[in-house]
């Protein structure tokens, strides 16, 4: 399948490791309830869910979250106090597209980063379409730079 913003042809797969959900890997010496302290403790700190599952890949040696528990690392979050309403992946292009307008502000014969700009952007209108669609943000949400970057800055 080709990527949408290059020239270029991707191979889109997963390369988890095929295992039942549920099934304990091996090794793993931490019970779920230490697993949902720790993700509980690395939210408090303000870590983003890529952050605590990368951490608890490299320092506590849990591969998948999914595949230890049978649900995603949102609905851990979620269960236990930590829902955001915007999802992750849409604010972390939401500040990808604040610091681009800043950016350009700055620097207005930058073309490069115009057209860039415009790719951040109409991916957040795609993303915002499906979100709403799945009840994952409101009906009347806009993407509107100016009180994105309000909330970003909070």
């Amino acid at each position: 399948m080709a990527r949408m913003h290059t020239g270029k042809h991707g191979k889109s797969k997963s390369r988890k490791p095929d295992v039942p959900m549920g099934t304990r890997p091996e090794g793993l010496e931490l019970n779920d309830e230490q697993i949902v302290k720790l993700v509980v403790d690395y939210a408090k700190q303000g870590m983003h869910q890529a952050q605590i599952g990368q951490k608890l890949k490299t320092e506590h040696s849990v591969p998948y979250i999914k595949q230890v528990f049978g649900k995603r690392l949102t609905n851990i979050l979620n269960e236990n106090g930590f829902k955001q309403e915007i999802p992750q992946d849409m604010m972390d292009l939401l500040t990808k597209a604040i610091n681009l307008r800043r950016h350009i502000e700055r620097n207005h014969n930058d073309v490069h980063n115009k057209t860039s700009l415009h790719r951040v952007e109409a991916k957040i209108w795609r993303l915002s379409n499906y979100y709403k669609d799945n009840g994952r943000l409101p009906s009347d949400w806009k993407y509107d730079p100016v009180k994105v970057a309000l909330i970003i800055k909070s």
